[in-house]
């Protein structure tokens, strides 16, 4: 295997536990290819934020392994985190300034990270002024000063407007275009399949599911919703048609997937089945989420409970 197809992220049993609280992370694997999008996905408390911070070194496992292909170091990883870390009394520009000298960057990298997140008008201004977005994107100009290959970002899509969305998703497919990676994490599917290549979905620190969002789709199709006077007559002739995908609901109504209204119209006549409607049924995303994950219970903060592992202004090593 050559080093451009070495997988840019190796997670091999992966477990957090805290001692005499809960479960961050139970047994989790997974791959994420050199230049994929990938998004971690899952509701409050699945384990997310616990598995980006062990992938940053910024939290110790207790058990399994990370292997990042290019290592940690900041060269090679850079890391948006919540909170973004910025300076509450520097501007944007100044905050640059010192992380790029801390890097051995030269100023000419913050005025290239300015122009690439679009932050140039607003590079005088300090973070209580710049909207949540922005607060994102100066936070991603901090990562990018080194020029890294792999990017690990906590929810970058928070509190971004519609035109901020569309500028984050062209940046980061312009950067796996390149070779880079990019791992984020996502509470919703709505905001992470419009951007991902790969998903990997956590529930209650476990692995949900992971593979791509094509698949997933796969498995939870749209549907049409048929009211007949027999659901099973037009079952059978649907897939005496080929049409095989059809589960009959607890109200006796027909569900059915891939066929087209025409095809059941064609098959309920066939079947000499009177049709009262015929209604889609368009699975949401985050129905699907809720579908694959459960609620977790609120992890517990006590004496014996380990801070969250950050830098100063959350900058990860």
């Amino acid at each position: 295997m050559t080093p451009a197809a070495l997988p840019a992220i190796t997670v091999r049993g992966l477990t957090k536990r805290y001692e005499d609280f809960s479960i961050g992370a139970q047994d989790i694997s997974f791959d994420i290819a050199t230049g994929t999008c990938a998004a971690l996905v899952g509701p409050p408390g699945s384990g997310k934020s616990t598995v980006a911070g062990i992938l940053l070194g910024l939290l110790p496992p207790t058990a399994g392994s990370v292997t990042l292909a290019g290592g940690r170091s900041s060269s090679a990883v850079g890391a948006v985190l919540a909170p973004r870390g910025l300076h509450p009394r520097r501007t944007v520009r100044d905050h640059l300034r010192v992380y790029a000298a801390a890097a051995g960057c030269p100023d000419s990298r913050v005025r290239a990270v300015l122009e690439t997140t679009g932050l140039t008008d607003r590079a005088g201004t300090v973070p209580d002024d710049l909207t949540p977005g922005e607060q994102t994107r100066a936070a991603l100009a901090t990562a990018l000063l080194p020029d890294p290959r792999l990017l690990v970002l906590d929810d970058p899509v928070a509190g971004m407007q519609l035109g901020e969305l569309s500028w984050l998703q062209g940046f980061l497919r312009n950067h796996t275009r390149r070779g880079g990676t990019v791992l984020f994490t996502a509470p919703s599917l709505v905001t992470a399949l419009p951007i991902a290549d790969y998903l990997v979905v956590l529930s209650n620190g476990s692995v949900a599911y992971q593979g791509s969002p094509a698949r997933l789709r796969r498995r939870n199709p749209d549907r049409l919703v048929v009211a007949s006077s027999s659901s099973i007559a037009i079952a059978t002739a649907l897939a005496a048609r080929g049409f095989t995908d059809a589960v009959i609901r607890p109200d006796e109504q027909l569900a059915v997937a891939d066929a087209t209204e025409d095809d059941i119209v064609a098959a309920a006549r066939a079947a000499d089945v009177r049709l009262h409607r015929i209604v889609p049924d368009r699975i949401h995303p985050d129905r699907v989420l809720a579908s694959l994950t459960r609620a977790a219970a609120p992890r517990p903060v006590g004496p014996g409970m380990p801070p969250p592992a950050s830098l100063p202004y959350g900058v990860a090593r």
